[in-house]
């Protein structure tokens, strides 16, 4: 049988024909393997490209999953900045329209659950057919978008709502408004932190988006894959809620109270105050007038008319915005008048240039090099002690003293200070004022005279608070600054910024010394208003004339502290020209810190006079604070306390009667009527906080 077949085969195909045989599947052979090697090379060179063109013919699923930027909150967890789940509505114009039928039933969905006008999506869809990503709206509540899920949902009655879905955002929101706005900032462009703590601790603040990806067709199960986000870290400043509301509310009554006085404008140049612990670097409040929204940073309409607006230039407003942005406390430099008197005695004191027991004489005016340079006094204090010179704020007696210091031991002691320096603060402007200082080698005697008693160098108020604090604690200069802890997203604390101690500056002995000339400036001299009942009370005022001279612009200013044996705070408030016809009045700082001091000392727990009881009025501040209170220490060596807020601005005097015109205001002690959001005033004025 075998042998028939074959010999049938070999009738049939001869050996030329099988040589062509095996030629022709040689050939294909070949032909395979080019084919093959052929498809490798694209591959390897061009594979992603073809998969993209492959996956775009398929209904391809890729979603970005946002990050939730960190939080920022005060030091007892109340929330200044966070930021708020929202959706995105987003069009697949390809999908909607592959059947007729789904277009009239989604777009009516839309209009009904997002109040979308009709002809704005269809203009949409005209311009875009085969887009599968459009956004239609950013920024839609948790609220509105359950709406639509609600609807989408119920597949029995609305199975043609087709090519919508929502894309998840955060949006960043601040529930104070103008809270705090210099230490806090804002963002813009999503994520990216614009000042405040917001720019400076921008990273920590920031995580990592997420995807959600993968692809399906109509042959083939669906494929997914989803890499979660990387939530950012939640920030904890040493601002205390509490005391940052006093603080604005007295810079703002106080604005509203001088605006349009001596001539039209705001109540000042500006306003600012710092309150802070002397015995860690700890700024507990920290603000400036004119502030800003910080849900609406770029609104400048508080400040300007209609009018005025139109008639600006995109450069001018944007100056405009940049000059309500800055921290004034921070970035601002001016002289620092009189409030410069304790560091120049004690540089006196630690050089060897006094002991203690000196007197001055003052007639009312130095004569100095080509210079007459006169007292705050014009007839003259006579013989006065150094304690006296201070009380007194006597110019005459400060010059004789930076004589006996000198040149190059009171340039020296200046950047000791920090007056020059950087502060080292953890927030972006931070000013060195080097430029602005004299050196041994251009001090004239009439400028180290004038130096002497705070005219013609310039500082920060940080430099000068931080200066000030290691002035009173004994000597210790710690950096300022503005954040407590880092958290992550779950409340555990990553890391804590500890107290820096940079340097010793004077000596304990020193310290006490000034201190106690300090004291009789609050008892005995230009800073009485501050002696408050049942508290020691330190300070010095200031009274800066501005340049050119003789122009009426002044600075005026107090820092003042308690108590008098290991301070707890210290409050240093600055008004730079006050709308008035006369500005040369430390009285205004003087009286605003001590309205400050008068409430925020009972909140704090800051240490009374032996055998001294708060007042029901005293302590009405801290009594409405919170109803679910904790202490906890806010100093390393002292008995200053926190309380634990539970989320609510202040609230002073609550304690006062319920009864109010205003719902959810309630009436304090003082007359006035607080809320979440701000308070009203005797006359029905509202202000935010």
């Amino acid at each position: 049988m075998i042998r028939k077949v074959k010999s049938y085969l070999i009738k049939k195909f001869p050996k030329f024909m099988q040589k062509k045989l095996v030629l022709l599947y040689g050939v294909i052979i070949l032909a395979f393997v080019v084919l093959v090697g052929r498809v490798t090379y694209i591959n390897a060179r061009s594979g992603d490209e073809y998969t993209r063109v492959v996956l775009e013919q398929q209904q391809y699923d890729s979603q970005t999953i946002p990050y939730k930027r960190g939080d920022i909150t005060d030091r007892n967890g109340t929330k200044l900045a966070t930021s708020e789940r929202v959706y995105n509505v987003i069009l697949d114009v390809k999908a909607l329209k592959s059947d007729d039928a789904y277009e009239a039933p989604t777009i009516a969905a839309l209009v009904d659950c997002f109040d979308l006008k009709e002809s704005d999506i269809q203009k949409v869809i005209e311009d875009n057919p085969d887009s599968r990503y459009q956004i239609l709206k950013k920024g839609v509540e948790y609220a509105t978008a359950q709406k639509f899920e609600k609807l989408t949902a119920d597949t029995k009655n609305n199975s043609n709502i087709k090519g919508v879905w929502l894309e998840e955002d955060y949006v960043r929101k601040y529930p104070y408004n103008t809270l705090a706005s210099d230490v806090i900032g804002f963002t813009s462009d999503g994520n990216v932190g614009n000042n405040g703590i917001e720019g400076y601790y921008n990273s920590t603040l920031n995580g990592s988006d997420g995807r959600r990806y993968g692809y399906l067709d109509s042959d083939s199960t669906v494929e997914r894959t989803v890499k979660e986000p990387t939530n950012g870290d939640t920030v904890v400043s040493t601002i205390d809620l509490q005391v940052q509301s006093i603080v604005e509310k007295h810079i703002l009554a106080f604005n509203e109270e001088h605006k349009n006085y001596a001539y039209d404008g705001e109540g000042s140049k500006n306003t600012a105050v710092i309150v802070m612990n002397p015995q860690n670097g700890e700024i507990i409040a920290e603000a400036s007038y004119p502030n800003y929204d910080l849900n609406n940073p770029r609104d400048l309409s508080g400040y300007y008319t209609e009018e005025q607006l139109k008639a600006m230039s995109d450069d001018d407003k944007l100056e405009a915005l940049n000059s309500l942005w800055k921290n004034f406390c921070i970035s601002d430099t001016y002289e620092p008048g009189s409030t410069i008197k304790p560091f120049t005695v004690a540089t006196a004191l630690e050089t060897g240039a006094l002991k203690g027991d000196e007197t001055f004489y003052c007639g009312g005016m130095l004569h100095v090099g080509d210079h007459d340079i006169h007292c705050i006094n014009r007839e003259g204090h006579g013989t006065q002690t150094i304690k006296e010179a201070v009380q007194n704020s006597c110019n005459v007696a400060l010059m004789q003293i930076g004589a006996l210091i000198g040149k190059d031991n009171l340039s020296k002691y200046q950047h000791v200070f920090g007056f020059g320096e950087l502060t080292g603060i953890d927030l972006p402007g931070d000013a060195s004022t080097e430029g602005l200082l004299y050196t041994p080698e251009n001090m004239d005697d009439a400028s180290l005279a004038t130096n002497s008693f705070g005219q013609n160098f310039n500082v920060t108020m940080t430099q000068l608070v931080s200066g000030f604090c290691s002035l009173i604690n004994g000597g210790d200069y710690y950096e300022p600054h503005v954040v407590k802890q880092i958290q992550n997203e779950n409340g555990n604390v990553i890391e804590t910024k500890n107290p820096v101690l940079v340097k010793r500056t004077v000596s304990q002995e020193t310290s006490t010394m000034v201190k106690d000339y300090m004291r009789g400036v609050v008892e005995n001299g230009s800073g009485k208003k501050a002696n408050l009942e049942g508290y020691e009370v330190g300070g010095k005022t200031g009274t800066a004339e501005k340049l050119p001279r003789d122009n009426g612009k002044y600075l005026v200013s107090f820092i003042g502290y308690a108590p008098q044996e290991n301070p707890e705070v210290v409050v240093y408030v600055v008004i730079d020209e006050v709308n008035d016809y006369d500005q040369a009045q430390s009285s205004y700082a003087v009286q605003m810190a001590a309205d400050i001091m008068k409430e925020i000392f009972p909140y704090l727990g800051i240490t009374t006079v032996e055998g001294y009881e708060p007042t029901t009025d005293d302590a009405s501040t801290a009594d409405s604070t919170s109803t679910d209170t904790a202490v906890e220490s806010t100093t390393t060596d002292s008995t200053s306390t926190d309380s634990t807020s539970t989320g609510t601005a202040y609230t002073n005097g609550t304690s006062g009667s319920s009864d109010s015109p205003y719902e959810g205001y309630k009436l304090a002690s003082d007359g006035y009527y607080y809320g979440m959001d701000g308070y009203y005033d005797k006359y029905g004025n509202f202000y935010t906080y």
